[in-house]
């Protein structure tokens, strides 16, 4: 028997029910499998832009600072120089990223007979290489935004201006009620608040997310100050606990989704396989122990079987990542809607689709193609008769 594509074809026929069995198993492994990596890595986008959104989780302020003043005041009386944050974004790589260094001025001013909080942002600063966009709102030089509850008493609509320290700025927004000292807080360009306090070239702080995949049970702040320690001495860090923990769990909940889907996917479609296999064995062992007794080598007949099982997957795996993909993409913005732009086609996913599927569907199948030609033909034949 001269194994050829067209003997592994007929095999296929032949057994047809069996092997369409066998390629929905395998197209719907790939299918599940392209589908959890496309969306998977659309879960991670997701969750970095919510937990981004929830706000920073990082303070770095002067060394010199007080705690028990900031956590009574909410702001550092001390200073340093503006430039830090940049030295922070360069030398960040090195032990640890830091993701939205914000520079910021915060002091407690009379404004318009009514106490506020001056607090003014300046340009957020990425990594050397980082594409993100940046974090929180950007405020022009000349303008300011207004918390609900400021506005309301200065009487300041949008379009409207307030004094700060003999200079006029226009407001281009007021913030909606956050329930918060937000509400009472000015923000202006980082340039005019320096101005207005007289302290030019000066941040109080530096608000930052930091980048740290840990493990649930392990703590990233020994890590991030020991890595502050290095890059900015003249500085300390202080976490937002709560954020930072939420941020962590949030992640971790997506890694063990992928986790658990992924080999629970190879297991159940190796099961299928090895069954469907099994049962195309014994149910033909008569016809392979005709093949045996006529001369047909064991290694032949194991031949046909394997090659069947590779055939099929790799019709499997390239049914299996287009179905996965139009999956992905069809329902993929519906459950990510805030990334869903970057939801897209991955064809880095094509060559393991048709690689590894025939070499997985083989490998299901080695036991029983073993089985098949194993049987002796004369016990095979007798048990017939």
């Amino acid at each position: 028997m001269n194994l050829t594509l067209q003997n592994i074809l007929r095999e296929g026929w032949y057994s047809r029910l069996n092997s369409a069995l066998m390629l929905v198993a395998l197209t719907g492994a790939v299918t599940l499998l392209t589908a959890v990596h496309l969306l998977t890595a659309a879960a991670e986008r997701e969750t970095r832009r919510v937990v981004r959104d929830m706000g920073f989780n990082l303070r770095i302020l002067p060394k010199d600072t007080d705690p028990e003043r900031f956590f009574l005041e909410g702001y550092s009386e001390n200073t340093l120089p503006a430039d830090t944050v940049t030295r922070l974004a360069a030398g960040a790589g090195t032990f640890i990223t830091f993701n939205h260094l914000t520079p910021v001025l915060e002091r407690r001013i009379r404004l318009g007979g009514h106490e506020c909080l001056l607090t003014g942002l300046g340009d957020t600063v990425v990594g050397p290489g980082e594409k993100k966009q940046p974090m929180g709102f950007r405020i022009a030089p000349g303008t300011a935004q207004l918390g609900s509850i400021l506005a309301e008493r200065l009487g300041v609509k949008v379009g409207g201006t307030v004094e700060v320290a003999g200079r006029t700025l226009s407001v281009e927004r007021v913030l909606l009620e956050a329930g918060t000292d937000e509400d009472v807080r000015l923000y202006t360009a980082l340039s005019d608040a320096q101005i207005a306090l007289g302290l030019p070239g000066r941040i109080s702080e530096i608000k930052a997310i930091d980048c740290l995949c840990l493990t649930a049970d392990q703590d990233p702040l020994p890590k991030i100050r020991e890595a502050l320690s290095q890059l900015l001495p003249e500085a300390r860090v202080i976490q937002m606990r709560a954020l930072a923990d939420a941020r962590a769990k949030q992640r971790q909940a997506s890694e063990r989704v992928s986790a658990f889907a992924v080999p629970m996917t190879l297991l159940v479609a190796a099961v299928w396989v090895l069954v469907l296999a099994v049962l195309n064995v014994r149910q033909r062992r008569v016809e392979i122990g005709l093949w045996r007794a006529l001369g047909t080598g064991s290694s032949r007949i194991a031949a046909l079987f394997l090659g069947k099982a590779v055939l099929l997957g790799g019709l499997g795996g390239a049914l299996g990542w287009t179905i996965g993909t139009l999956v992905a993409l069809r329902w993929g913005p519906d459950l990510f809607p805030v990334t869903a732009a970057s939801l897209k086609m991955d064809p880095t996913l094509i060559g393991p689709a048709l690689t590894w599927t025939p070499l997985f569907a083989a490998a299901s199948s080695f036991l029983p193609a073993m089985m098949a030609v194993s049987q002796d033909p004369a016990e095979t034949l007798r048990a017939d008769g």
